[in-house]
């Protein structure tokens, strides 16, 4: 028997699933305090579905594989168990459809001055001048860059191209390996790479953001990423440009960010998360009239439970089968 463990809340019908995939199966769930492995606490398991924390090496000898709850897992880099020989799988495509769609509700709120709509409702009378306040800008034929190709990005230029006639442009760290090898949920995304009009690699960012109207960000953090936007490339965007980012706050160097958006070096922003989390009340970004932004929100989905847990189901039958797992992390790259 191969021994399964779950330290994620998941409800009866998700573990039967888990379950079903093979009766060679022992699965257990465990609850652990306060989301954390203690001192005292040790596992037998072969496989370990992770909800955050991960066990020393010592208190899990026979482990072989986790498979991570969340897609990003710079939370690990820094654990016992990163330098380990356990191979690490991650999450990645289960946010493809909710994130690209709050993609969009940024794009859509900036182009369409939905600030004004509130604004002028707000004062419950009918105003003057509706051109000037309400003339929107068409996002058809505009340009998007992609920084960081994987399956989020897929989706956001999978609409961009179908939903909206823009232009797509992206970085990727293989520039010449276009093809998707993770997760993605069927329908969604751009798993032969044909939705993109330009690639980059990841060195020619710079290049790449001179010709966006709006720079979406979905990266990992890494040390490569860290404060990959600063002050040198704001300056390299179009001042009319919108910068979204969904990936991680430390992509982003804040303070060039903030005098950017106050000197025009771009014309807005729409953040959901920050260095800093909670973001700081004295931080300008809450008052800044270019900007919109929401508490790190853009990963949530009603669906988040079921789909993750068929990422793992597949992952669990091709391990039973001695195939390749899907969304096998780099450790050399962080992701």
């Amino acid at each position: 028997m191969t021994h399964v463990l779950v330290t994620a809340p998941f409800p009866e019908n998700l573990l039967n699933k888990i379950k079903s995939v093979s009766n060679k199966l022992q699965v257990e769930q465990l609850k652990l305090p306060n989301n954390r492995w203690s001192e005292g606490l040790s596992t037998e398991a072969e496989i370990l579905y992770s909800l955050s924390d991960v066990p020393l090496p010592e208190q899990a000898p026979n482990l072989r594989w986790i498979q991570c709850h969340f897609a990003g897992v710079d939370s690990l880099i820094k654990k016992p168990i990163w330098d380990s020989g356990v191979v690490i799988t991650s999450a990645s495509g289960v946010h493809t459809t909710n994130m690209a769609q709050y993609v969009f509700t940024q794009i859509l709120f900036a182009a369409g001055r939905v600030r004004n709509w509130i604004n002028v409702q707000n004062t419950g009378e009918w105003p003057d001048q509706r051109w000037d306040k309400f003339v929107p800008a068409e996002i058809r034929g505009k340009t998007i860059g992609i920084v960081g190709y994987g399956s989020i990005g897929r989706e956001v230029a999978r609409i961009a191209k179908m939903g909206f006639g823009m232009q797509v442009l992206a970085t990727k760290h293989n520039a010449k390996r276009l093809d998707d090898d993770g997760y993605f949920l069927p329908g969604t995304g751009d798993p032969r790479g044909e939705m993109v009009d330009r690639i980059y690699p990841s060195a020619a960012t710079k290049s790449m953001v001179t010709e966006c109207d709006y720079v979406v960000l979905t990266l990992p953090l890494t040390a490569e990423t860290r404060y990959l936007i600063d002050e040198s490339l704001l300056r390299a965007m179009k001042p009319t440009s919108i910068l979204i980012n969904i990936g991680r706050g430390a992509l982003v160097n804040e303070a060039d960010l903030v005098k950017g958006l106050k000197k025009g070096w771009i014309a807005g922003a729409g953040l959901d998360v920050f260095e800093t989390e909670p973001l700081p009340a004295d931080s300008p970004l809450w008052k800044m009239e270019n900007v919109l932004l929401t508490p790190h929100v853009s990963g949530f989905t009603p669906h988040y439970d079921d789909r993750v847990t068929d990422i793992f189901v597949d992952n669990l039958r091709r391990y039973l089968a001695g195939e390749p797992l899907l969304n096998v992390v780099n450790r050399e790259r962080g992701y």
